[in-house]
């Protein structure tokens, strides 16, 4: 089966090619709110065409988005665009398979849902996915049943060497690397430090406090990694057990699979 996967973020749209659940080829693309339904269909035709495959080829679309005003593009281009092929848009009333245990289920991103659920179906409970996009780092977290319970947003590394830009009369946003030491003798590599070290010690530590708060020996959770910007702090802590680069689009894989007409 072809599925389409596409989790539609604040900042980045990622949209994948999954081959009986194995993620294939993916594409990252800005989540502009002013690209309408046509403009979505004329940027996915292309982006199908170079891999060599067509809108009629798939066999299913599941979409997550995070966005109102780009889902409802998205809806519309489903309906006029992709005619016929049958699709699931994660929400409300659809079955992910999971169990949410907070105050208000609904309010937690479907983002989230869908990395949770391909955690739990990977390496089921207890396990911390710990999200790095550009604009938020958000720590989410599954019990020792695989249910979730909760997390953690902090802002994401972009957000904040943006916002240093701004607000700093003398700083510059920075490329996203490793400086050469913690202590740096410059003021590039001074917020390269405190950004990218620091954000590294921000997930260090909150992982450590979630994971003292499960109440469950640290050897015996999985502290998965994910988002485009985990690249930039896998080195630099030692609190991770897996790298999933896709996890987001594996578990809307998983969602679709639980709600298609083939299922």
């Amino acid at each position: 089966m072809s599925l389409l996967a596409v989790d539609v973020g604040n900042a980045h749209t990622v949209l994948g090619l999954l081959e009986d659940g194995v993620v294939g080829p993916t594409w990252r693309v800005a989540s502009d709110e002013r690209r309408t339904a046509d403009e979505w269909a004329v940027l996915l035709r292309g982006l199908l065409a170079g891999v060599g495959t067509t809108v009629r080829d798939l066999d299913g679309v599941a979409v997550s988005s995070a966005v109102p005003s780009i889902l409802h593009e998205w809806r519309e281009m489903l309906r006029v665009h992709v005619a016929g092929v049958p699709h699931v848009v994660v929400g409300p009333g659809v079955r992910t398979g999971l169990p949410v245990l907070t105050d208000n289920p609904r309010e937690v991103g479907t983002d989230r849902v869908v990395g949770a659920v391909a955690a739990a179906h990977r390496f089921g409970g207890p396990a911390v996915v710990v999200g790095l996009g550009g604009t938020a780092t958000t720590v989410d977290v599954l019990d020792a049943a695989g249910r979730y319970v909760g997390g953690a947003i902090a802002p994401g590394l972009e957000v904040a060497s943006a916002a240093l830009g701004r607000s700093g009369a003398q700083l510059r946003e920075v490329e996203l690397v490793r400086p050469r030491t913690a202590i740096a003798r410059n003021t590039v590599e001074a917020l390269q430090s405190g950004i990218v070290l620091g954000g590294a010690a921000l997930v260090e530590g909150m992982v450590a406090r979630v994971v003292a708060e499960l109440g469950v020996p640290v050897t015996e959770v999985a502290v998965v990694a994910t988002g485009h910007l985990a690249p930039v702090v896998l080195g630099e802590c030692a609190c991770f057990t897996d790298h999933v680069p896709h996890l987001a689009l594996e578990g809307l894989g998983l969602v679709f699979s639980r709600n298609s007409p083939f299922a």
